[in-house]
C-alpha cells in the first residue's frame, strides 16, 4: 500500500476558499411561514408575532429611503407628461367687435397686395396662397374674400420709402501722403431713367454723382444725401440715417459714392443749401455743382488741387431689398474698370410704407396696434391645429403666416424691441388661455431683453401695455407657484423642467424691473414669489390635514391620519430639498427649503403636540403602536434638518418632541421583548432542521431569528431617543431583551432536537450540525444587533465605543452561545467516539511487521470521509470547532491506547508517534485547516512528551524528572514563599558548598497561624550522585520568616555537575511533633550555572557568589508525568526511585 504521509483531506482545504456565510436579511424563509399580507392600518393583534412584525417590516421600510440627503435622480420617477395648468379665456386679449375684425381683415389684404422687396427663402412668394390662408383665419366666405379683395386692390397703393443706415466702411484705400483718407459718402435715389444701362463691348462705366446719364425735368430735392466726414482713417464709422421716398419699387435704385474730401469746407451745408434749388438738369451736373459751391465758400488758395477722390460706389436695386429688411456688407465697386477701389461698406436697409389707405390707418390705429392684433389672430389660429390638450407648443408658425406678419411689420417701420414686445405680449398672454410651452416664452423674453438692451426704450403707451403683459403674466405665474405640487410634481420630470422655464421666464421679469418708468410690480418679485409659496404651503398642508386627520375626529382616529400627513410631509419636505430648492434658489434667489421646512415643520409639530396630550390619558397598545410610529416621522423630520451642514435643530417647534411619546415608546418596547418570543416560538415549531436550500446550511428558523434582531437594530437606529438618560434605560432594557430572546431561542432548538429520533449508526448527526449552524448564525446576528444598540453617553463616552452596560451584555451572550456551540460541537463529536477509538486499537493492534502507514491508513481514511460530511454541513466557524473536538479526542483516545499498554517495545511508540505527525498534516491540511500553534498545544504536548519518555532509558527519564523541575517556573511567586541561598564549588576540596540563608512568607501550616520550618537539601539525579545523602537544616519554631545562615559540604566531582539535569534540590517542610510532616514548598537549582562548576573559582573564598531567591512552588503535571512513566517500569532502578519518591509525597498537599 502507498504511503499515507501525503494524504491530505481535499474537503479542509476548500474551507478558507469557500465564500464565507452571509446573513439572509432580504424576506422571511418560505419555510417558516409565508410572507402575510401588510397589516390594515390600526394596532397589531397579539399572537404568533408575524403580524406584529410585518406591520415593523413596513415602518423600517418606510425609514430606508430616509437614509441621508434625497438624490434628484431617486425622486425624479416619472416621464410622463406634465399636469395640464390652469387656463382661463378671460385672461386672453379682448375679443374684437365684427367691424374690428372686418378692418383687421382689411388691413392683412392690403398688406398682402402691395408686398414689395425680396422675399426670403423661408417665405411665401405665392400672392394666391397668401390671400386663400387670411381667408382661413379669419373664416370668410369665398364670395366674401372676393369683395374683399377687390375693394383693397381698389384702394390707393401706399406710400414706399427706403430707410437707409449708413454704418461703417472697411479697408479703404488710402488716398492722402499721411497713408489715410477722409472719407464721407454721398446717397440718393437713381429713378429709372438714371438706371445703369447695359454696358457696350467696348467700354465698361458705371453710374456716379460726378458722371452720370441725362435726365429730362427737375430732380427732387430730397433724393441727394450726404454723411460727414471723417477724417484720417480707412475704416470710418458714420452710423446715419437717411429716408428716401421711393416712386417706382420696381426701378428705382439706390445709389452711394464713397469720397476722399480735400477741403475743410462743409460739404453738408453746401448740400442743404443747393437741395433747396430745383430746376438743375443732369444727375452729374447737379452733384458737380454741389462740390463747386462747397469749394467756392471755402478757404482754399486757387493754386491748390481741390479734386475729391473717387473710393469707391454702390448700386442696389430697390426691389432686391429683403421684405424683412437687411444688414449686411457691400462690397465697393469702381465707376469703370480703370478705376482703382477697394474695401467694404455696412448698410442697413428697411423698405417700408408711409401712407396707407386703410380704414385701421385712416382711424389713427398704429400700425403696432394692428400688428398686436393680426399676431394674437394668427396665433389662435395656428395653436388650433396643434393637439387639444398640448401643452409643449413652441409657436411655431407656418410659412403663409409668418410671411403676412413679416410683411405687416416691415411695412409699418415696426423695429425689432417692438416686434419682440409684441410677440411676448400676444404669447404671454395666449398661454393664459391656452399653455405654451416656457421654452418658448423664455426666448421670446431672452429676444426682448437682448433688442431692450441696445434700443432701451419705447414710447410711454407701448411701455404701459408691456408692463401691463408682465403683470398678468407674474400674477398667474404666482397663482401656478401657490398650487406647486398640484402643477409641477417633484416626481414627474417633465414637469419639473417646465417649472425651471418657469422660474426662469418670472427671473427675467425681474431683470426688466428696474428698467421702466411705470413699475409693473408693486413689491419686489421674488418677495411676491415667497408669499405665494408661503401661502400655497398652509393651503396644501390644511387639505391634508381635513382630508387625513379632521379636527373633528376622536383622537385614536385621528392619529393613524396623522401618521400619514406626517409622512407626506416628510416626503414633501424630501421633494423640496433634492428638487425644487436648487430650482428657487439659482433662479430667483428664494431659499425654497427653509420657508417650507420651518412652516411645515411647525405645523405638524402643533397638531403632534395637541394630539399626543389629548392621547396620554388613554394609552392603549393601539394608541402607543400608532404613537410610536408617529414619533419615528417626527425624528426622521428632525434629523433630515440636522443632516444639512449649518442647521441646528435645537431652533425647531420639534425639539423636545419626544417627551410625550416616552410612555408610549415604553410600552411598546415591553409588547415588542414578548412579540419576539412569540415569534421565535412559532418558528421553531415549524422547524424542520433541515437547511433552508442548497445555498444555505442553517434552519428557516435561524433566518427568521437573525431576521427579528436585524429590524430590533435598525428600529432602534431608526428611534435615535434625544435623551441620553433616558436612551441608556430604554437601550438597557432592550438589550437585555434581546439577549433573553436569543437564549430562549436555543432552548428552544435543544428541546427540539433532543425530541428527535436519532438515526442508527449514524456518526454525522445531519439536525445538531445544522442546529449547530444556528447557533452561529444566531450569535453573529444577535451580536451585531447589540452592537447596533448603543446609545450617547453625552460627554463622558468615547467615540465609536460600547457603553459599558451594553459592552457587558454583549461578552456575556457571546460567551453563552459559545458555551452552547461548544455543547452541541461535543454532542455532534460524542458519535464518533467508538469509531475512533476503534481505528486507534487498530494501531495500537498492528503487528511490528507491517508499515506504519499501512497501519494509520484507515483511522485517515474514516476522517476523511468523516470530515467531508461535516465540511458539506457546518459553516467555517463551526467546522473549526469540530475539527478541534475532534482533535481532542484523538489525543486522548492516543493517551488511552498508551495507557493500556505497558511494557511493549519500542516500535509500538514510533508507530503512535508516526501517527500522531500524520494526524498533525492531516489536520493542518496545508495552511487550509486547524493552525499548527493550536495543534501542538495541550494534550498534544502532554502525549509528545509521554512518547518520547517512553523511548528514553530509566536513567534518561529520571534526569528529564530534573530537567522538568529545573523547567519550571512558579505561576504565583508570593504564594509558598521564598528562599535564599548561596551555592559554589571549592575544585581544591572538590566539594560543593550550599548555604541556606533565610526562607520568608511561607505557607502557614499549623493551627496556631504559623509553622515549624525546616530545609532538606539534597543532590540528584541520585545515579550522578550515588553516595551523597541528602541534608537538612535546623527547624525554626513558629516563624513564616525563617532564619537559618547553615552551609552544607557536597563531596561531588566537578564532572558530575556539569552532567544533565545535575541540580541541588531545596524542599522546605513543616516539623510537626505529633504527626508526620507537612510539605511547604520546593525550588531547584542547577548545578551548570553555580560559581567553580561551569568554570574555575578566582580567589579561593569559602564563600564566594552572590545570594540567589528561589521561589517554592509545588510539583507540576509534566513533572508528575515522568514520574508516572517510571511507574510502568519494571526494572530495580526505577522502582526504587519511584518509591523514594512516593515517600515524599506523602507529606504533600494536594495543590490548592
Amino acid at each position: 500500500m502507498s504511503t499515507l504521509l501525503e494524504i491530505k483531506s481535499s474537503v479542509l482545504r476548500q474551507v478558507q476558499v469557500c465564500p464565507s456565510f452571509r446573513r439572509r436579511t432580504e424576506e422571511e424563509p418560505a419555510s417558516s411561514s409565508a410572507d402575510p399580507p401588510e397589516p390594515a392600518a390600526g394596532a397589531w393583534k397579539p399572537g404568533d408575532g408575524v403580524e406584529f412584525f410585518a406591520q415593523m417590516r413596513l415602518i423600517l421600510k418606510k425609514g430606508e429611503g430616509r437614509q441621508g440627503l434625497p438624490c434628484p435622480e431617486v425622486l425624479l420617477r416619472s416621464r410622463s407628461p406634465a399636469p395640464a395648468e390652469p387656463v382661463d379665456p378671460s385672461r386672453g386679449l379682448r375679443t374684437l367687435s365684427q367691424e374690428e375684425v372686418d378692418m383687421l381683415y382689411e388691413e392683412a389684404l392690403y398688406t398682402v397686395l402691395h408686398r414689395a422687396g425680396t422675399m426670403g427663402p423661408d417665405q411665401v412668394d405665392d400672392e394666391e396662397a397668401l390671400l386663400s390662408y387670411l381667408q382661413q383665419v379669419f373664416g370668410t366666405s369665398p364670395e366674401e374674400h372676393a369683395a374683399a379683395v377687390e375693394r383693397v386692390k381698389k384702394a390707393k397703393a401706399p406710400t414706399y420709402a427706403l430707410k437707409v443706415s449708413v454704418m461703417r466702411a472697411k479697408n479703404l484705400l488710402a488716398k492722402d501722403p499721411n497713408g489715410f483718407s477722409d472719407p464721407y459718402c454721398m446717397l440718393g435715389i437713381l429713378p429709372a431713367s438714371g438706371a445703369v444701362q447695359e454696358p457696350s463691348p467696348h467700354k465698361e462705366q458705371r453710374f456716379s454723382f460726378r458722371k452720370g446719364s441725362k435726365r429730362g425735368g427737375p430732380l427732387p430735392a430730397k433724393c441727394i444725401q450726404v454723411t460727414e466726414v471723417k477724417n484720417s482713417t480707412l475704416n470710418p464709422v458714420w452710423k446715419e440715417h437717411f429716408l428716401f421716398e421711393i416712386e417706382d419699387v420696381g426701378t428705382d435704385q439706390l445709389h452711394l459714392d464713397i469720397w476722399d474730401h480735400d477741403d475743410d469746407v462743409s460739404l453738408v451745408e453746401a448740400c442743404r443749401k443747393l437741395n433747396e434749388v430745383i430746376g438743375l438738369k443732369g444727375m452729374s451736373r447737379y452733384f458737380k455743382q454741389i462740390v463747386k459751391s462747397a469749394r467756392a465758400n471755402g478757404t482754399a488758395g486757387p493754386t491748390e488741387d481741390h479734386t475729391d477722390d473717387f473710393l469707391g460706389c454702390l448700386n442696389i436695386p430697390v426691389r432686391e431689398v429683403p421684405v424683412a429688411g437687411e444688414d449686411r456688407w457691400f462690397k465697393l465697386e469702381p465707376r469703370s474698370s480703370a478705376s482703382r477701389v477697394q474695401g467694404d461698406c455696412q448698410l442697413v436697409l428697411k423698405l417700408i410704407t408711409t401712407q396707407r389707405d386703410t380704414n385701421m390707418s385712416q382711424r389713427g390705429r398704429s400700425g403696432f396696434l394692428s400688428y398686436l392684433l393680426l399676431l394674437s389672430r394668427l396665433l389662435q389660429f395656428e395653436h388650433r391645429a396643434e393637439e387639444p390638450n398640448s401643452s409643449s407648443w413652441r409657436g411655431e408658425l407656418s410659412g403663409p403666416a409668418a410671411t403676412v406678419l413679416c410683411l405687416h411689420g416691415a411695412q409699418n417701420n415696426l423695429s425689432a424691441l417692438q416686434l419682440a414686445v409684441l410677440h411676448w405680449q400676444v404669447s404671454s398672454r395666449h398661454h393664459q388661455t391656452r399653455t405654451l410651452d416656457y421654452g418658448y416664452l423664455l426666448g421670446l423674453l431672452e429676444d426682448l431683453q437682448a433688442h431692450w438692451e441696445e434700443a432701451g426704450s419705447l414710447p410711454q403707451e407701448q411701455e404701459e401695455g408691456l408692463a401691463d403683459s408682465f403683470s398678468a403674466f407674474s400674477e398667474f405665474g404666482l397663482q401656478l407657484l401657490r398650487q406647486l405640487r398640484d402643477y409641477f410634481p417633484a416626481s414627474n420630470s417633465t414637469a419639473v423642467y417646465r417649472l425651471e422655464l418657469l422660474l426662469k421666464c418670472l427671473g427675467k421679469l425681474q431683470i426688466f424691473q428696474p428698467s421702466f418708468e411705470i413699475c409693473p410690480f408693486e413689491t419686489e418679485l421674488n418677495m411676491d414669489i415667497a408669499a405665494a409659496l408661503k401661502r400655497g404651503n398652509r393651503e396644501w398642508f390644511d387639505r391634508l390635514l381635513n382630508t387625513q386627520s379632521p379636527r373633528e375626529q376622536p383622537g385614536p382616529q385621528r392619529l393613524t391620519g396623522l401618521v400619514k400627513l406626517a409622512d407626506a410631509v416628510y416626503e414633501d419636505l424630501q421633494s423640496c430639498y433634492g428638487i425644487y430648492a436648487s430650482l428657487f434658489h439659482s433662479i430667483i434667489k428664494v431659499d425654497f427649503f427653509t420657508l417650507t421646512f420651518r412652516q411645515l415643520e411647525r405645523l405638524v409639530a402643533e397638531e403632534a403636540w395637541v394630539l399626543t396630550e389629548e392621547l396620554s390619558p388613554k394609552m392603549t397598545l393601539e394608541v402607543a403602536s400608532g404613537l410610536f410610529e408617529l414619533y419615528l416621522t417626527l425624528a426622521d423630520i428632525q434629523r433630515f434638518w440636522s443632516s444639512i451642514p449649518g442647521r441646528d435643530s435645537r431652533s425647531l417647534a420639534l425639539a423636545g418632541i419626544h417627551a410625550p411619546f416616552l410612555p408610549a415608546v415604553k410600552l411598546w418596547l415591553q409588547v415588542l421583548r414578548d412579540q419576539t418570543k412569540w415569534r421565535l416560538q412559532g418558528a421553531v415549531e415549524v422547524d424542520t432542521l433541515e437547511p433552508m436550500d442548497a445555498s444555505s446550511k442553517h434552519s428557516s428558523s435561524a433566518a427568521t431569528a437573525s431576521l427579528c434582531f436585524s429590524h430590533i437594530q435598525e428600529l432602534w437606529a431608526c428611534l435615535a431617543w434625544p435623551d441620553p438618560a433616558q436612551a441608556q434605560t430604554l437601550g438597557a432594557q432592550l438589550s437585555q431583551d434581546l439577549c433573553e430572546a436569543a437564549l430562549f431561542y436555543t432552548e428552544l432548538l435543544r428541546k427540539k432536537v433532543d425530541a428527535q429520533p436519532g438515526a442508527a449508526g449514524e456518526a454525522v448527526s445531519e439536525p445538531l450540525c445544522v442546529v449547530l449552524n444556528d447557533v452561529e448564525l444566531l450569535r453573529k446576528a444577535a451580536g451585531q444587533a447589540l452592537r447596533g444598540l448603543a446609545w450617547p453617553e453625552g460627554a463622558a463616552g468615547l467615540e465609536g465605543t460600547l457603553p459599558r452596560p451594553l459592552l457587558s451584555c454583549t461578552q456575556a451572550l457571546d460567551e453563552d452561545l459559545q458555551r452552547e456551540a461548544r455543547t452541541v460541537t461535543a454532542h455532534l463529536t460524542s458519535k464518533m467516539v467508538g469509531d475512533v477509538r476503534k481505528y486507534v486499537q487498530h494501531v495500537s493492534l498492528s503487528p511490528d511487521s507491517i508499515q506504519n502507514d499501512e497501519a494509520v491508513a484507515p483511522l485517515l481514511k474514516y476522517l476523511d470521509e468523516k470530515l467531508a460530511l461535516l465540511n458539506a454541513s457546518l459553516v467555517k466557524e463551526n467546522l473549526s470547532r469540530v475539527l478541534e473536538a475532534l482533535w481532542e479526542l484523538l489525543l486522548q483516545a492516543i493517551l488511552q491506547a498508551l495507557g493500556a499498554n505497558r511494557d511493549v517495545s519500542a516500535d509500538f511508540y514510533g508507530r503512535f508517534h508516526f501517527t500522531l505527525e500524520a494526524l498533525v498534516n492531516f489536520f493542518h491540511a496545508e495552511g487550509q485547516g486547524l493552525p499548527l500553534e493550536s495543534l501542538r498545544d495541550g494534550s498534544y504536548k502532554r502525549l509528545e512528551e509521554e512518547l518520547r519518555l517512553h523511548q528514553c532509558s530509566t536513567r534518561e527519564c529520571i534526569e528529564q524528572y530534573y530537567l522538568d523541575k529545573l523547567k519550571q517556573r512558579s505561576l504565583e511567586h508570593n504564594r509558598f514563599g521564598r528562599l535564599s541561598v548561596r551555592c559554589h564549588y571549592e575544585a581544591a576540596e572538590q566539594r560543593l558548598a550550599v548555604e541556606v540563608l533565610h526562607a520568608a512568607d511561607l505557607l502557614p501550616l499549623d493551627a496556631n497561624g504559623l509553622s515549624d520550618p525546616f530545609v532538606i537539601v539534597e543532590l540528584g539525579p541520585p545515579h550522578l550522585f550515588p553516595l551523597v545523602r541528602s541534608q537538612r537544616t535546623q527547624v525554626k519554631s513558629r516563624t513564616l520568616h525563617p532564619v537559618y545562615d547553615e552551609l552544607f559540604y557536597f563531596s561531588v566531582p566537578a564532572e558530575a555537575c556539569r552532567r544533565r539535569g545535575a541540580c541541588v534540590l531545596f524542599t522546605v517542610m513543616d516539623h510537626d511533633w505529633l504527626s508526620t510532616n507537612d510539605f511547604a514548598g520546593e525550588a531547584a537549582l542547577g548545578l551548570g550555572s553555580v560559581s567553580g562548576v561551569a568554570r574555575p573559582q578566582v580567589g579561593g573564598s569559602a564563600r564566594a557568589g552572590q545570594p540567589v531567591t528561589l521561589h517554592l512552588r509545588r510539583p507540576r503535571a509534566q513533572v508528575r508525568s515522568a514520574l508516572r512513566m517510571l511507574e510502568g517500569r519494571p526494572n530495580k532502578e526505577a522502582q526504587e526511585f519511584v518509591k523514594r519518591l512516593r515517600e515524599l509525597e506523602k507529606y504533600m498537599e494536594a495543590d490548592p
